[in-house]
């Protein structure tokens, strides 16, 4: 049976995962709009910083921040046009830092797969995004 095109577009978020540069988490977001990719992006230190596969995780309060998000990654390599009514797609729910910039960029849909609970949900806020946990 063929894929939906939800299905399909978090498969390859999920292959973007693999480029993570955390092993704590390894995220992979991917940007969609009319059917077709615009950007993807995963965890990783910023440009020319170390990685935290090389120089290890830096903790604090129990989370990493050596690295950007695979949203954020994903937000920057793509146009404002291009995230104007897409969907994003995303491994992991979005923490509440990455919810405040998906809402911000213009994308109007949001699908993950893996539930994280953060401790601001700022969707339930954005009536004007349709969140999907495709679990």
């Amino acid at each position: 049976m063929r894929k939906d095109w939800d299905a399909y577009f978090m498969d390859i978020a999920y292959k973007v995962a693999e480029r993570s540069t955390c092993p704590r988490l390894r995220v992979g977001a991917v940007i969609v709009k009319d059917k077709r990719i615009k950007g993807t992006g995963y965890n990783g230190s910023p440009a020319k910083l170390p990685h935290c596969d090389d120089d290890g995780c830096y903790m604090i309060n129990g989370h990493c921040k050596r690295t950007i998000h695979a949203e954020m990654n994903c937000l920057l390599e793509t146009t404002p046009d291009e995230r104007k009514g897409a969907t994003i797609y995303v491994t992991h729910q979005p923490c509440t830092e990455c919810q405040k910039l998906i809402i911000t960029s213009g994308i109007t849909r949001v699908v993950f797969s893996k539930a994280y609970e953060p401790e601001i949900n700022w969707f339930d806020y954005a009536p004007h995004i349709e969140v999907i946990h495709l679990g």
